[in-house]
């Protein structure tokens, strides 16, 4: 098993680290400030920012559990993605504002929408026995 966080994994790891923090912070303060405008997508959000450190943590750490982790973090981040990029443009009133998934990360630029294709990408390049 290569370590998780070594070669492309070190970009991963800054990534999702960028994103643990913008999404934590943007979320909070949104459900903190603004709740009652967006209460759905501001938690989405916060579901995201959560998500993006658990990847960051497993990435760090390694190992078979933390690899296993990782997969499912990102399989969850990549339906998340899907979900509501579609809904906020199905349903945009359940969206006003833009968080980290809605529009497919159009705010991020596309970011969101990439990031757990690539840590899935990363996952089974790094998969024990690989």
């Amino acid at each position: 098993m290569r370590d998780l966080a070594a070669g492309p994994g070190r970009i991963l790891v800054a990534a999702y680290s960028v994103f643990a923090i913008a999404a934590t912070g943007r979320s909070l303060t949104q459900l903190l400030l603004q709740a009652e405008r967006a209460p759905l997508a501001y938690s989405l959000s916060l579901v995201a920012a959560v998500i993006y450190i658990v990847a960051t943590a497993c990435l760090v750490i390694g190992g078979p559990r933390a690899w296993r982790v990782a997969v499912v973090a990102c399989a969850v981040e990549a339906l998340g993605v899907l979900v509501v990029g579609t809904l906020s443009l199905v349903a945009p009133e359940l969206f006003p504002d833009r968080t980290v998934w809605s529009h497919f990360g159009q705010g991020y630029a596309f970011l969101p929408l990439v990031l757990p294709f690539a840590g899935l990408w990363w996952l089974r390049r790094t998969a024990p026995g690989a």
